[in-house]
């Protein structure tokens, strides 16, 4: 009499702890398979940008514009070595930077990062 009343019972135990068990594996495989996409769109984006700064570097290659951005800053370098004259042209020239329109320097800064390819520094121009 136990055994015809503990089968039917063992089935439904049975069945209940495989339902649970099959949601386990479905629900670890959507993590896993979520997991995997975002691995995916990761490495998309890490690639992507490795070929755009390969890219960027290529066309660089026989341009001058490194060259004159590299000259161009140094000039207030320079000149703050020639006296109080010196001195005086950089903090004129600075001070006639900082009332220009925000949207102006921000563009400066925009190109100095894409022609040294700092990716970065647009983050550091970007919070003015």
């Amino acid at each position: 009499m136990f055994q015809t009343l503990l089968g039917p019972i063992a089935n439904i135990v049975g069945s209940i702890v495989n339902g649970k068990m099959e949601q386990k594996a479905a629900e670890t495989k959507v993590k896993i398979a979520k997991a995997e996409a975002q691995a995916q769109i990761m490495l998309s984006q890490a690639t992507s940008e490795a070929d755009w700064e390969k890219v960027m570097a290529e066309g660089s290659r026989d341009s001058w514009k490194d060259e004159w951005l590299t000259v161009l800053f140094s000039v207030p370098l320079i000149l703050a070595f020639f006296g109080e004259w010196g001195r005086v042209i950089v903090a004129e020239g600075f001070a006639a930077l900082d009332v220009m329109p925000s949207w102006y320097q921000y563009t400066l800064g925009v190109i100095v990062s894409a022609s040294f390819g700092v990716r970065s520094a647009t983050k550091f121009f970007g919070k003015k």
